[in-house]
């Protein structure tokens, strides 16, 4: 009874936020096919207060968690990029994109979904002035941080065909992009149902802290070091408001959550330095505070009960969801199924490439999406010497073939933020 009650809660707020994450999906292979790197890279390429808001701007839509966003952000700073425009795009990104926006809308009400894309705007805009007026210097990046030049050498002419378009605007974030959060959003879920079955309705309203800078500070140690995507972090943030915590502790966790984490600020310090990695964190987790401030107060001033913006159903009533959510949740649970044997299965029935000859095996920790996968893949194929490669994820292992230099692939590979390891 007790592990079925938490499934069902787990299950009743899938299915409610099913069609706005579907929705989203769409929308992700419609921006894929138009947003490219060089396009980013481009617009924000001078030291102006334009770039560092047009690098916010552009990180708005993008489905990018703040692990999968290190390889936009690395290609950028190869490409010209000014150090502010990329912190600006670095806060802003992560804590939105066009499929989190739909389904913020879904479960958390109009209020919040317009208030946090124009939040992490502010924020990027704001991080990437405060970087700009620092005056950082560019030698950072001519120190042993720097990545090789011969990293991310992308293909930057593909064959636009019919196989290429499909790629974009379904593949991509039917599979590829799925892949990255299905993982994080099935814990997300998970966590979220444990918090509305185990705990009573508004149990931590008249706690100490339910609100204010208490309450976001709390919310603020979870979030910073926690791997969370924009996506995943919704369901909790619900469960969190109908638990009794105000819209402004919830969006620390929103805001927070999704732009930092422990492996994506060992990349950012590789990529910027760590003068600006300490900044980026401290300017995220203060202004992630102020915004909850305004957040609580906008509601406030709105008298707005924020409960009433929750999408919250009657967890004993089936009836409640209609023809075409059931049908659509039961597509996007297919979707998270065959995403889960993609990760976790396949590589086990995957034949182990022969270490033989130049074939060689090497172990690399610190990837945890496809975003990673690319990065490091397009690292070691730069290599002189290498014929070959392909990295799993699953198995956090690169097999190379080739006459190369090992120790040139380790530096390589570690100054882009991951770690070699040798058996």
């Amino acid at each position: 009874m007790f592990i079925w009650g938490i499934l069902k809660a787990t299950l009743y707020l899938f299915i409610e936020m099913a069609p706005y994450l579907m929705l989203g999906f769409l929308f992700v292979g419609i921006l894929n096919l138009f947003i490219t790197k060089d396009l980013i890279a481009k617009h924000i390429g001078d030291n102006s207060f334009k770039s560092v808001f047009k690098a916010a701007l552009f990180g708005i839509p993008l489905p990018l968690c703040s692990c999968g966003v290190i390889p936009t952000s690395v290609y950028m700073v190869k490409n010209g990029a000014s150090k502010p425009s990329v912190v600006s795009f670095l806060t802003a990104t992560p804590q939105t994109g066009i499929d989190s926006i739909f389904a913020t809308y879904g479960m958390m009400g109009p209020v919040i979904a317009v208030f946090r894309p124009i939040a992490a705007l502010l924020m990027g805009i704001i991080n990437g002035i405060l970087t700009r007026l620092g005056n950082i210097r560019d030698t950072e990046l001519q120190s042993d941080n720097r990545i090789s030049t011969d990293s991310y050498n992308y293909n930057q002419n593909p064959q636009k065909d019919i196989k290429y378009y499909f790629q974009k605007f379904f593949v991509y974030p039917f599979v590829e992009f799925l892949d990255d959060i299905s993982s994080q959003f099935i814990v997300g879920l998970f966590i979220a149902g444990l918090i509305t079955f185990l705990i009573p309705e508004n149990f931590f309203s008249k706690s100490m802290i339910s609100n204010g800078l208490l309450g976001m500070l709390v919310l603020l140690l979870i979030s910073i070091p926690m791997y969370v995507c924009a996506t995943a972090s919704i369901p909790i943030a619900v469960s969190l408001m109908l638990k009794g915590f105000s819209p402004g502790v919830a969006f620390v966790f929103l805001a927070a959550g999704p732009a930092t984490n422990a492996a994506s600020l060992s990349v950012i310090s590789k990529v910027l330095g760590k003068k600006i990695t300490t900044y980026f964190v401290v300017l995220i987790a203060v202004m992630s505070i102020v915004f909850g401030l305004l957040l609580d107060w906008i509601f406030s001033f709105l008298n707005i009960d924020p409960l009433s913006q929750i999408a919250t159903v009657e967890v004993h009533n089936m009836n409640h969801f209609g023809i075409f959510q059931s049908i659509v949740s039961g597509i996007l649970f297919i979707l998270l199924i065959m995403s889960m044997y993609r990760k976790f299965i396949q590589p086990r029935f995957r034949k182990e490439l022969v270490v033989k000859n130049n074939n060689k095996k090497i172990n690399i920790e610190g990837m945890t999406c496809n975003h990673c996968v690319m990065n490091v893949t397009k690292t070691i194929e730069a290599i002189p010497g290498v014929n070959s490669v392909e990295v799993s994820l699953a198995e956090h292992a690169a097999f190379v073939e080739g006459e190369f230099d090992v120790d040139k692939l380790q530096k390589d590979v570690e100054a882009i933020g991951y770690k070699v390891r040798y058996e």
